[in-house]
């Protein structure tokens, strides 16, 4: 997810306009005020054409005459002119500033709710850098051009054909030799949109990078510091800094070799016209006054030119912020909710959960890989609760993956009392099951806010029975009791403190299907025994599917699954298995059995 533009077909590519261009739909609900500012940017620059004129008027008239106080006067109009041009730019100035901060706002905004709408095969393929990247980076790049770029290459873009116009006018011999740099500028400018737009990408995909290595570095500290690993973080960290800094430095190359070009032509041809003028002078075919004005609106429009270089860099960084962007809203979303049907499935209270010949395989397999889950056959009647087992990369997660529709199912159905699941509304389906994960995942909130996660019912008597389930009572001596803040990831608790606190949420909601996903791995032993017992209350009141590694938690369930190569070998008691299942029994002894073909390594 990190490739440079270079490494794209170059049917995908997209031009630096066409790229910006999709801009606009942000822009439109500001374009009132975003319009507004380019008049009045607009009419400022023009101000900055008109004091030449002023100056003719002077040189050929009151200093000519030796008329001081029209030379007053005259001084007096400058003074206005330009104090009037830098008040218009100010105004320029306050009617962006709201508008285009609100713009990158809503911005924000729309990537953060298309990041949670998202399917989780997206999110396993993505750093969770380059994601942040385009949140932070990226988005104050646009708000840059927006606010500034686009502005002044507008602005500019008008000052330049204008100030040429008029110098035509006033002297079209002098204003052709002024004209003479243009084609070889815009080969130049050409030349380098291209050169630059791939160095633009490519640093800011390395920034996304260097994000996701740093964020990495700060979540997984402990580990870092436990193994001795800093040298080794740091050194990775710098090859990737030194990386970026390439970049940079060959972006800073490309533009000042055009910078510098762009002021050495424009520097020469106004020489030029300079000797030029002076010899018309001199031969009475010129005004001193009108060499004046010349040369002051050549002058004038030297920041213009000169500032065309900056301006395309601006233009190129927004262009690949915004195809970076782009690439998180074009991604597609899944399947939408289906809309309710004219004749519903009716529900059959006593059907449980049912899976009917279930196949899987990941978005990003190779198609000659196997699936990871195929013709899978289950069936959990209501309030019964059944145990999953097997070796590591069976696909036991995978699987309990797919009831909540964290992931699709390639083929087969899955029903929950008869309705099949992928003709519920999402909202619905997750209302009516809650997952413990294996990895006990918590938020920077307060311990009770992660548990009440698991319900849209906050209410704190089932706050506190969900704790009292998960045996969370260390939540009530927490300097705040519940309310206290547990930190990013939870990590100012232990393993077992944060599992129990993701099993609290788990059960809150008293969800009508439950999946746990070995949810007592970071238990010790007498803890386990406790929650186990509370457990069995829970588990007695919904219909359940526990990912199970050890026979104490085996023990909980009234049937076990064992699933192997992908496939459900076989279903019975615990005693049944033990008996009848020599891979259910090497597994159940420790002695875990890893035959081939086991299936996707991500479980």
């Amino acid at each position: 997810m990190t490739g440079t533009e270079e490494e794209k077909p170059a049917a995908q590519r997209r031009s630096t306009v066409r790229s910006l261009l999709r801009l606009w739909p942000y822009v439109r609900p500001v374009r009132g005020r975003f319009l507004g500012a380019v008049a009045v940017a607009t009419t400022a620059s023009a101000m900055s054409l008109v004091i030449p004129l002023a100056l003719k008027w002077i040189v050929d008239g009151p200093i000519a005459d030796k008329d001081p106080s029209g030379v007053w006067l005259g001084g007096l109009a400058l003074l206005v002119l330009g104090v009037l041009e830098a008040g218009l730019f100010g105004v320029r100035r306050m009617m962006v500033a709201g508008p285009l901060t609100g713009v990158e706002a809503r911005m924000r905004a729309a990537l953060y709710r298309r990041l949670q709408r998202l399917p989780v095969s997206f999110h396993d393929q993505w750093p969770s850098g380059q994601l942040l990247s385009r949140g932070t980076t990226d988005l104050m790049l646009l708000r840059i051009f927006l606010a500034f770029g686009v502005t002044f290459l507008v602005v500019n873009g008008l000052t330049i054909a204008l100030g040429f116009v008029i110098l035509l006018l006033q002297q079209w011999t002098l204003g052709l030799v002024l004209l003479a740099p243009v084609v070889p500028l815009v080969i130049l400018c050409r030349y380098f949109e291209v050169s630059y737009s791939r160095a633009a990408r490519t640093a800011q995909d390395q920034v996304g990078d260097l994000t996701t290595v740093v964020e990495e570095s700060v979540l997984g500290i402990r580990v870092i510091k436990g193994f001795g690993q800093h040298r080794g973080q740091e050194r990775a960290f710098a090859e990737l800094s030194a990386r970026l800094r390439g970049t940079e430095m060959h972006k800073a190359r490309l533009l000042g070799v055009l910078w510098g070009l762009i002021m050495a032509l424009p520097e020469v041809a106004i020489g030029a016209a300079l000797m030029l003028g002076m010899v018309q002078v001199a031969d009475d075919h010129l005004t001193a006054g009108a060499l004046v004005a010349f040369l002051s609106t050549a002058l004038a429009l030297r920041w213009p030119v000169e500032s065309i270089g900056f301006l395309l860099a601006i233009a190129n960084d927004a262009a690949a912020a915004t195809d970076r962007y782009m690439q998180v809203m074009d991604a597609p979303l899944p399947s939408p909710d289906p809309a309710a049907p004219a004749t519903a499935e009716p529900p059959l209270p006593g059907d449980g959960l049912r899976m009917t010949g279930v196949e899987f395989r990941y978005p990003d397999a190779p198609p000659e890989a196997p699936p990871v889950l195929r013709g899978i056959d289950l069936h959990i009647r209501t309030g019964e609760t059944m145990a999953l087992v097997g070796a590591t990369g069976s696909g036991k997660t995978t699987l309990t993956a797919l009831i909540p529709r964290l992931h699709e199912a390639t083929a087969g159905r899955i029903t929950l009392d008869g309705q099949d699941i992928a003709a519920l509304p999402r909202e619905r389906l997750r209302r009516l099951v809650s997952v413990a994960f294996e990895e006990p995942t918590l938020f920077s909130a307060s311990a009770g806010e992660n548990v009440l996660m698991g319900t849209d019912e906050a209410r704190e008597e089932e706050l506190l029975r969900a704790l009292a389930v998960a045996q969370a009572d260390f939540v009530h001596d927490l300097p705040e009791g519940h309310r206290t803040q547990v930190g990013e990831q939870g990590l100012s608790l232990s393993g077992g403190q944060r599992q129990r606190l993701a099993l609290a949420r788990a059960v809150v909601g008293r969800p009508r299907f439950l999946v746990l996903d070995d949810p007592l791995s970071a238990l010790d032993v007498h803890t386990e025994a406790l929650v186990e017992r509370a457990l069995r209350e829970v588990l007695a009141t919904t219909t359940a599917l526990v990912v199970a590694h050890r026979p104490s938690t085996v023990l909980l369930a009234d049937r076990v699954a064992l699933l192997s190569r992908g496939r459900i070998a076989a279903v019975g008691t615990h005693q049944e298995l033990l008996h009848s299942n020599r891979e259910y029994a090497r597994l159940m002894s420790g002695q875990e059995h890893h035959p081939q073909a086991e299936g996707d390594a991500r479980r």
